[in-house]
C-alpha cells in the first residue's frame, strides 16, 4: 500500500487501472535518489529498467524545480507530476513488454549487486482503495475532445421525429407502418406515445390484434387511426370481443370490423348492445340481417345515432319511401344510413324530379344515392343529347340506373350511349 504521504493524480489512477504500469514505493528513501536509481540492477526485468530510466529522466527534467523531492524522503508535487509524465511515456511501450510475467512482480536485488543503501520495495498498488474519478478534475484538451456525451431527449418538441432514434416504441411503430406525422397533429397523442413502453404496453396489444385475426399490414393503419387502443386494458378488450362472439359474430367478421372501424373495441359492451338493439328494432330486421349490415359497416356501432335517425326520417317523410323499401335499401347499401343529408337531397331531387325515375326503381338500385352527383348529371345530359335517355322498363331501349352509373366511361359510351369516348369528352367541355 502507499504511505499516507504518497498521493497519485487521477491520470496515474486511470493508467494503473488499465494494467499498463507498475508502481513501486519507498519506505526508507535514501539521501541520494539519483545514485540509487543509477545503480545496476541485473536481475530486474526489462520493464523495471525502463521504469527506473523513466524516473531518472523525470529527475533530470525537473532538477530545476524546488518541489521535485523533499528533504523528508517523500515525493513532492513535482515528483508526482513527473510520475504522471513518466507513466504516460511508459504507456507507449510495446504490448509484449507489458504482458511479460516479470512485469507483474518485483524481484529483489541480488545480495552481491545490491546498492550501498537498500531500497525495500512494497507490493503493487491496491486499485480498490484508490479514490474514484472526481467530476471536478481538470483534464487536458485532448481528453476533453475524446469525451462522448449521449444526446439527451429534448424537453419539448413540435415533432416526434426528435424522439424516434431514442425511443424503442416509436421505432417499432414506424416499422409497423404507423404514420407518426398524423398522430403528432392530434393533441396529447405524441406525449402519450413517448411515455409508452414497447414491451409492457404496445407488444401485448399487438399480439392481441394478431390473435384476433388482424393482418400484419393492417396494424399500422389501425394504430394510426386509433392510437388509444394501446392504452386500453387487455381485459376490457377481450371482454368486448367475447360479447361480439356471443352475438354470433364470427372471428373473421370481428377482425374485419376492427380493421374497418379501429375505434370499435374502445367502446364498452353496454354501448354496443344499445346500438345493435336500435338497428334491429328501428329497421325491423332479424338478427342475421342486422349482423350483416354491422359487419359491412361497423362504424354504425361507433358513431352517433342522431345522423342515422335523421336520414331515416328523410327517406320516409321527405322522399316518400315506404318501410319495406327503406329496409331493402339499407340491407343493400348500409352506407346510405350515414350519408350526407345535403348530398342525398341533391341526388334524389335530380333523379326523381328531373330524370323522372319513380321510387320503386330507385329502391331497386339504391347505389345511385351513393354516387357522385356530377357523374349522374353528365351521363344523363349526354344521353338526352343523343336522344337515348329512356329509363322506363316498359319502353324499348330501356337504360337501368345500374348501367347508368356503374359502368366505366368507355363501356358506357360504346354499349349504352352508342358513341365514342371522344364524343363524350367533347360534350363534357360544353357543360
Amino acid at each position: 500500500m502507499f504511505p499516507p504521504s504518497m498521493q497519485l493524480c487521477q491520470r496515474c489512477v486511470r493508467l494503473l487501472r488499465r494494467g499498463m504500469i507498475s508502481v513501486i514505493t519507498i519506505k526508507h528513501p535514501p539521501t541520494n535518489y539519483a545514485a540509487a536509481f543509477q545503480q545496476p540492477l541485473d536481475d530486474h526485468t526489462t520493464s523495471m529498467k525502463r521504469m527506473c530510466s523513466s524516473l531518472t529522466l523525470h529527475r533530470n527534467l525537473h532538477s530545476g524545480q524546488r518541489s521535485s523531492l523533499t528533504s523528508k524522503g517523500t515525493f513532492g508535487v513535482g515528483a508526482r507530476r513527473g510520475l504522471c509524465e513518466s507513466a504516460a511515456q511508459h504507456c507507449q511501450l510495446k504490448q509484449h513488454d507489458c504482458e511479460e510475467p516479470e512485469a507483474r512482480s518485483i524481484i529483489p536485488h541480488k545480495q552481491g549487486q545490491a546498492p550501498s543503501i537498500k531500497l525495500p520495495l512494497t507490493a503493487l498498488v491496491d486499485l480498490e482503495d484508490v479514490p474514484r474519478l472526481s467530476a471536478l478534475e481538470e483534464i487536458s484538451d485532448e481528453e476533453a475532445i475524446q469525451i462522448v456525451v449521449p444526446h439527451a431527449l429534448p424537453p419539448t418538441s413540435f415533432s416526434l421525429r426528435d424522439y424516434v432514434d431514442q425511443s424503442e416504441t416509436l421505432t417499432k411503430l414506424v416499422q409497423l407502418g404507423v404514420d407518426l406525422w398524423k398522430l403528432e397533429q392530434r393533441p396529447n397523442v405524441g406525449s402519450m406515445l413517448v411515455r409508452l413502453d414497447f414491451q409492457s404496453d404496445v407488444a401485448p396489444r399487438l399480439l392481441f390484434l394478431k390473435d384476433l385475426g388482424v393482418q400484419d399490414g393492417q396494424l399500422g393503419s389501425i394504430i394510426t387511426t386509433n392510437p388509444f387502443i394501446l392504452t386500453e386494458e387487455l381485459d376490457k378488450l377481450k371482454a368486448r370481443v367475447s360479447y361480439l362472439k356471443a352475438k354470433k359474430f364470427s372471428s373473421s367478421s370481428i377482425a374485419s370490423m376492427v380493421s374497418k372501424a379501429p375505434y370499435l373495441l374502445n367502446f364498452n359492451i353496454k354501448r354496443m348492445d344499445n346500438r345493435l338493439g336500435f338497428y334491429q328494432v328501428t329497421l325491423g330486421l332479424n338478427s342475421e340481417k342486422t349482423r350483416d349490415i354491422i359487419t359491412r359497416l361497423p362504424r354504425l356501432l361507433c358513431g352517433s345515432l342522431e345522423p342515422v335517425k335523421e336520414n331515416l326520417k328523410v327517406y320516409e317523410l321527405e322522399f316518400g319511401f315506404r318501410t319495406n323499401e327503406i329496409q331493402h335499401m339499407v340491407t343493400e347499401v348500409p352506407k346510405i344510413l350515414t350519408a350526407n343529408k345535403t348530398k342525398l337531397n341533391k341526388i334524389f331531387n335530380y333523379i326523381h324530379n328531373t330524370m323522372g325515375i319513380p321510387h320503386s326503381l330507385i329502391a331497386k338500385f339504391p347505389q345511385v344515392l351513393n354516387t357522385q352527383f356530377l357523374r349522374i348529371k353528365e351521363r344523363h345530359l349526354f344521353l338526352k343529347y343523343l336522344g337515348r335517355a329512356q329509363y322506363d322498363p316498359a319502353e324499348p331501349n330501356y337504360i337501368s340506373l345500374e348501367r347508368l352509373v356503374k359502368l366505366p366511361d368507355d363501356v358506357f359510351c360504346t354499349s349504352v350511349a352508342l358513341a365514342t369516348v371522344d364524343d363524350f369528352e367533347c360534350f363534357q367541355k360544353t357543360l
